[in-house]
């Protein structure tokens, strides 16, 4: 297939998060060359694929692979100068003057630190390795080393047990001048330690008008601090929007590499081995590694395209001929708030919708914060 964008993952943590579900290897030592060795004759495997447009290095985390480690994929991914995007997720206590020179030498262009929060409390909750000292060198130590942009991740609707201040960490958040924030709400997935301590008692997820005061105060904070939410999680100041995420929500084909990783090449969707040991030995048996594989069908696909549409400040263009039950459900959320519609002229007054085209269909934040609900009404 031909794919411009790759996706790289690295399973390896130093400990599990609270909240974390994803397929992740906790090692005290992280097996750098045996890793390398399994993405290698992956990589090999693959059709040709040409030279990237964008590299996403994921995890678990890809910090833990050093420099060197990370130069390695640059050099099996068939990275160049000519990459538009090269980003690698780290944790802000991997990143030093020296490993973020390395990191930079090596391609990377952005770099997406898992801050999370500002809160030594709430940091130990989560079980996470670094301290809010190390945030901001963290930050500085990318930008010395020329990686052109910082992006940092944030959890909101914390229980309440935790008594977390949320503006603080905006303000903090904002003090570090980075260029991009991804934003997430908690969720308590099954078999985590956060659903286990939910199950005994301990928490319980916050509730919906706190989630929903949060989300609006980050929107509130950060649009007052040059940013513009240019999806429902993710918020930049101009010209740094996530180049290689935009091709997900576009629904553009992509490649993917490592334990869990997903491809998809416009007509099907296929998946690799989630447990790194079982990735590892069906590489070194010469087996694929992948693990199932779906044909997108025309009725998902639109339901993926609308869906992940919405998610983005761009939106949707609204069907022509538009259905029935559709426009009645666009005039229901216009009223609402939910949505605004644009373009030569739009009649969402009453009960009927009078479009002229082209007509795009845009969810407000109010909207974004029912966007599950509002997908599965139409």
């Amino acid at each position: 297939m031909t794919a411009r964008h790759l996706y790289v993952h690295v399973p390896f943590c130093a400990r599990r998060c609270t909240y974390c579900d994803f397929s992740i290897a906790v090692r005290k030592r992280t097996p750098v060359r045996e890793y390398l060795g399994a993405l290698e004759r992956e990589v090999r495997r693959a059709d040709p694929f040409g030279p990237p447009a964008t590299v996403y290095l994921g995890g678990g985390t890809p910090s833990r692979l050093g420099g060197d480690g990370v130069a390695e994929i640059a050099r099996l991914c068939g990275v160049t100068g000519d990459v538009a995007e090269f980003t690698l997720e780290a944790n802000p206590d991997d990143v030093s003057p020296e490993t973020a020179r390395a990191w930079a030498d090596a391609g990377v262009n952005r770099l997406s630190l898992g801050a999370q929060s500002f809160d030594d409390r709430v940091l130990r909750w989560m079980h996470r390795t670094h301290d809010a000292v190390a945030i901001a060198p963290a930050v500085r130590a990318a930008r010395a080393a020329g990686i052109a942009t910082v992006s940092l991740d944030l959890i909101f609707a914390l229980p309440d047990t935790l008594g977390r201040d949320f503006r603080a960490d905006l303000e903090r958040t904002i003090a570090c001048e980075s260029d991009h924030v991804s934003l997430y709400g908690l969720t308590i997935e099954p078999g985590t330690p956060l659903a286990r301590q939910v199950a005994r008692g301990e928490c319980a997820a916050a509730p919906d008008a706190r989630y929903e005061a949060e989300y609006l105060l980050a929107h509130e904070l950060l649009r007052g601090a040059g940013f513009t939410f240019y999806e429902v999680s993710n918020a930049a100041r101009g010209g740094r929007e996530a180049v290689h995420n935009r091709a997900y929500w576009q629904l553009r084909p992509y490649l993917g590499f490592g334990p869990s990783a997903h491809s998809f090449d416009g007509v099907s969707r296929w998946w690799n081995e989630a447990a790194y040991a079982r990735w590892v030995r069906r590489l070194a048996a010469g087996a694929s590694p992948i693990a199932g594989r779906e044909t997108v069908a025309e009725p998902q696909r639109r339901l993926e395209q609308l869906y992940l549409g919405l998610r983005t400040s761009e939106g949707i263009e609204v069907p022509d001929p538009c259905p029935r039950g559709f426009a009645e459900a666009m005039a229901k959320w216009v009223r609402a708030g939910w949505a605004v519609l644009s373009g030569p002229a739009a009649d969402a007054t009453g009960d009927r919708l009078r479009p002229l085209r082209p007509l795009r269909l845009c969810l407000t934040v109010l909207g974004w914060l029912r966007l599950d609900e509002l997908v599965a009404s139409v």
